[in-house]
């Protein structure tokens, strides 16, 4: 578990429970990180059993390329990539699938890497830094109506148009020189919003407009829509698909796929009620939502409202998984 250190892998016993991992089977780590799962996975494995991984991120990488496990296999690739991958293994089909989405602590404790409004870096946020434009150059070249819709749709940011409003005008006063670090882009937001006398006491102000820009320049939910489709295809009869999300978007597109898939979002006959498929169900829900135990925040509060089984343990030691949710479901 050495590959863990300095990233508290969330979900860890709970996620690789839900895969029920089969000693000879086969599975797909699509979010290698640090490597938390995929060794949990291999503890598992016997020795007919194999384990691919993928990962955007190049420093991810590097780490997975470091293992000597014959039963692993690691590619630097995205999700939208991973019919490809598989391709290139020879795999047709796999046994389980995992899905930690999101950004890492190794990512956010970089400050090179520019996801962190805490310690200023670059303003760049691209999980694939050799890959895409990075934000500051989207910002530098975004109209004030683009961004305030990225801050919006994705932050859920009510001050959109006045932070949008905000980082227009620095680039009119700065031109090239505007924009160059996190702690610059932090405290602009900051100075919108406090302006409104609307902080939220605990959470930064430049929390959800951070959020923003890291969906859109990774392209993340799009990323996610085609991989969920992908995977699906992939599965094994009986083969599980598991996703830990951290925010509600992700977790919405999430909930609303295996929906669609198990058929519960199907036509009823007006008459008898019963369901009109309009196509063949590929899933089936397994158990309810886990969402991470907290004593305050969204996932308590979404809980709640959902009817959700929280998980039955400690709050984490790591806060930035306070919010984090999983959802099962088995290919039929």
């Amino acid at each position: 578990m050495q590959a863990g250190l300095g990233h508290e892998t969330v979900f860890l016993e709970e996620a690789v429970e839900a895969l029920a991992v089969r000693r000879d089977g086969r599975y797909l780590d699509c979010t290698f990180g640090r490597g938390g799962h995929s060794a949990a996975i291999l503890a598992r494995l016997g020795p007919d059993g194999r384990l691919l991984a993928i990962d955007r991120d190049p420093q991810a990488v590097a780490v997975g390329r470091a293992w000597t496990d014959p039963r692993f296999a690691i590619e630097h690739a995205r999700f939208s990539e991973l019919d490809e991958v598989l391709d290139a293994h020879g795999w047709p089909h796999v046994d389980g699938a995992l899905f930690d989405l999101g950004v890492s602590s190794p990512q956010l404790d970089d400050s090179a890497r520019g996801f962190s409004f805490r310690a200023s870096g670059p303003l760049d946020m691209r999980m694939d830094p050799t890959r895409g434009i990075s934000a500051r150059q989207w910002l530098l070249e975004a109209s004030e109506d683009e961004i305030a819709r990225v801050v919006s749709d994705y932050g859920e940011e009510r001050f959109a148009v006045p932070i949008a409003k905000a980082i227009v005008a620095r680039r009119g006063e700065l031109g090239a020189d505007a924009l160059r670090t996190t702690g610059e882009l932090a405290a602009l937001v900051a100075a919108v919003v406090r302006s409104r006398g609307r902080a939220q006491v605990g959470k930064d102000p430049a929390t959800r407009t951070f959020q923003a820009l890291r969906i859109h320049v990774n392209q993340e939910l799009e990323e996610l829509s085609i991989a969920l489709d992908r995977v699906v295809g992939r599965l094994t009869r009986g083969g599980r698909l598991v996703v830990i999300s951290f925010h509600s978007l992700e977790d919405r597109m999430v909930k609303q796929f295996i929906a669609a898939e198990s058929g519960r979002d199907a036509e009823r006959d007006p008459v008898t009620g019963a369901v009109v498929p309009s196509r063949p169900a590929r899933l089936r829900p397994v158990g309810r939502r886990l969402a991470v135990e907290s004593s305050r925040g969204s996932a308590d509060a979404a809980a709640r409202e959902t009817g959700a089984r929280r998980a039955r343990r400690p709050r984490p030691a790591n806060p930035r998984a306070r919010s984090a949710v999983m959802r099962v479901a088995e290919r039929i």
